[in-house]
């Protein structure tokens, strides 16, 4: 069988079945053939974060009828692995426009097939949706967001029993359930009896599970003063009453970005990886002397913060030196009661080495995963028996205990909230705190550099960068050998000198890791969720006694320029 063109499933589109604004769109579309490529050439595909994309008509967009596809297979899946029972779902969704009205047609196609649906009336955080599904003793959960996405994008992200996103064998199963639909074979007709709108116990066991996991007793938290900003997104509805439940008095939201709102309108992108979407947080800490600022991106799942340094500037920190911070920080607690048989932590392969230091110190387990929060519950789910302390990944998600099976900022601020207290109490800040560290196991930098490509043809210029990666990797970088390349792709890790090849025990993925004999580590993976290649760099040195933070940090960063001149991504 001949696959479709890209022009014969946009008329496809032009089915009775679809509703008649589609028709005009796609009638439009016709007299612009670029742009009727790109909407039909392909389907939307799960990633690291489920599915994403651009909202708008076509199989390659965000829309009621890719979303009803969705569900639908989804829908048979769970009939398949759950026979006579009944089934139920939790539904979330965050503040992008469409999103509660798309979780509605979601809820609708769910109950049209006799599934029980459990759905947030108003907005709500991911974390908060992953808790649910465990809670409620859910079958599977879905949250309607596009994370930290420009306005124009949404998503629909799928969560197991667990509260964890779907991981192999289920994404898979499910998308052969997907592919083998057509769109008129999706149920719209609801059945509303199955369809529950949740009430306020759910978010109070919520908000109990946050402090009994985030909270350890941090003194003076009333002397903390804090600025925070949810930059219009879901965390209005649950971190600032976490924050003044646990006695952190002097709290100051950002007025201006409190209101949740799609189109972001103070931001150029609402996410707190970016130094420009903390800035007018920043701006109001430094006129009132603040000590900490918390941003959190549209779903809160992800966190940025920025504290003091020696200099008192607000400075931010980046997501690799958050997740050290906290982990330390739990494995101090944990110790202090004593570290029990199976304890353990969990971090990504393209997040800072310097985690595996910490493990080797405190003597206890670092799982490394694939990139993705999904991972790493994957490694809590597969371990029943071990006790999971906490664990985060570079790009500023982080997770406390297990009762979230997801990056949880909502915990994370509390968690940042009660490390900074105890450091003031001190005399200290979270810059202090990470010196130390430094010190102790050695000064690391990292640096991520992402390239949008975007479209069909960005998507084929980063599958040819990855294959030039692998046909002619290269032989030194900055300046330093490469020793050993591990190909998440081939599953195979080489030692280059000795010409040993070794399997790599991870699934697949496309992921290229170069490791140079300096200690330099450099990853190139094309995003899951985004029209872009990403290369993570990190770099560390040791501290000789007598050496400054400075002079250290001025030899790592001309280590990463070097490192970037030689893979020509600057």
């Amino acid at each position: 069988m001949s696959i479709p063109t890209y022009q014969e499933r946009a008329q496809s589109w032009l089915d009775p079945f679809f509703d008649f604004e589609t028709h005009q769109t796609i009638h439009s579309l016709f007299d612009e053939p670029k742009e009727l490529e790109d909407r039909f050439y392909k389907d939307l595909e799960f990633g690291t974060g489920g599915m994403r994309g651009t909202m708008g008509v076509g199989t390659n967009r965000i829309n009621r009828y890719t979303l009803g596809r969705n569900t639908q297979g989804l829908c048979h899946y769970l009939h398949q692995c759950y026979p006579q029972t009944q089934i139920k779902v939790a539904i979330a969704y965050d503040c992008r426009h469409q999103s509660d009205t798309l979780a509605k047609v979601v809820a609708e196609v769910f109950s049209a097939n006799d599934i029980k649906v459990f759905l947030f009336p108003e907005l709500r955080t991911t974390p908060a949706l992953s808790f649910t599904v465990k809670h409620l003793g859910c079958h599977a959960g879905i949250v309607l967001t596009a994370s930290h996405n420009p306005p124009e994008y949404n998503g629909y992200k799928v969560y197991w029993t667990d509260g964890g996103q779907i991981v192999p064998p289920q994404d898979k199963a499910i998308i052969d359930a997907i592919n083998a639909l057509d769109f008129k074979d999706v149920r719209f007709t609801p059945k509303p009896e199955l369809i529950e709108l949740l009430d306020a116990d759910v978010d109070q066991a919520f908000e109990l599970a946050v402090l009994t996991n985030g909270r350890f007793q941090a003194p003076q938290r009333d002397k903390l003063n804090i600025v925070f900003t949810p930059l219009h997104g879901t965390s209005i509805t649950a971190i600032p009453s976490v924050l003044e439940k646990t006695g952190y008095t002097q709290l100051h939201v950002v007025a201006e970005q409190a209101q949740p709102n799609g189109d972001f309108p103070t931001v150029v992108s609402p996410n707190p990886e970016e130094t420009e979407a903390l800035s007018i947080a920043i701006s109001q800490a430094e006129s009132i002397g603040a000590d900490l600022v918390i941003g959190t991106d549209p779903d809160s799942d992800r966190l940025g913060i920025a504290a003091r340094n020696k200099s008192g500037q607000l400075e931010i920190i980046n997501g690799n030196q958050t997740m050290v911070l906290m982990l330390d920080f739990l494995l101090q607690q944990r110790a202090k009661k004593g570290f029990a048989p199976g304890d353990f932590i969990a971090s990504t392969i393209v997040s800072t080495p310097m985690v595996q230091r910490l493990a080797d110190y405190y003597q206890v387990e670092l799982k490394t995963t694939l990139t993705g929060f999904k991972w790493i519950a994957q490694a809590i789910e597969a371990h029943p028996h071990q006790h999971f302390i906490g664990g985060g990944e570079e790009s500023y998600g982080f997770m406390v205990g297990d009762f979230v099976r997801d990056k949880d900022a909502v915990t994370a601020t509390l968690l940042a909230c009660e490390i900074a207290a105890w450091a003031k109490s001190q005399g200290e800040t979270l810059f202090d705190l990470l010196e130390g560290l430094y010190q102790v196991h050695g000064q690391y930098l990292e640096k991520l550099v992402s390239l949008v490509r975007k479209g069909k043809e960005g998507a084929q210029e980063i599958e040819a960068t990855m294959s030039a990666l692998r046909q002619e990797p290269p032989h030194t970088l900055g300046g330093s050998t490469v020793v050993r390349i591990d190909d998440y792709l081939h599953q195979k890790s080489t030692r280059t000198l000795e010409h040993l090849v070794e399997e790599i025990s991870l699934p697949k993925s496309n992921v290229l890791i170069f490791h140079t004999e300096d200690g330099s580590m450099i990853a190139a993976r094309p995003s899951g969720t985004e029209p872009k290649i990403k290369f993570y760099i990190s770099v560390c040195e040791p501290r000789p006694e007598g050496s400054s933070a400075e002079q250290t940090q001025s030899i790592l960063e001309h280590r990463i320029q070097h490192l970037i001149k030689d893979l020509g991504i600057a």
